[in-house]
């Protein structure tokens, strides 16, 4: 092999692990996003199993050498787990100037 050969496989190699650790990075992400969440609803639930069986079964729309879909799959599926964190929060926290308890007829609307 040529040595323009031999740096086009290290650079390919080199990317190949950048990739590989940004899907690691993602998922570990996932994973601790999951954790601060005590109950899923559906949606958050099929965002997270989803996420992950997406990225550690073999068969994948481009092959797994390439991660940029997994990493896609799972930037998304945490995208959607944040903002499920962020309305829990805003639900559980008590804003200035409102009152303790809803009537029970506003507390159906509350929710965002």
């Amino acid at each position: 092999m040529s040595r323009q050969a031999w740096v086009l496989v290290v650079i390919a190699g080199i990317l190949a692990i950048a990739t590989l650790v940004g899907a690691v990075v993602l998922a570990v992400r996932v994973v601790r996003t999951r954790r601060m969440l005590s109950g899923l609803g559906a949606g958050g639930k099929v965002a997270f199993y989803g996420a992950l069986i997406y990225t550690i079964f073999p068969v994948d729309v481009l092959p797994d050498p390439i991660y940029l879909d997994d990493m896609g799959v799972l930037a998304a599926a945490l995208i959607y787990l944040t903002r499920l964190v962020h309305k829990r929060r805003a639900v559980g926290r008590h804003l200035p100037g409102q009152p303790d308890a809803l009537p029970e007829g506003d507390r159906a609307r509350r929710v965002p």
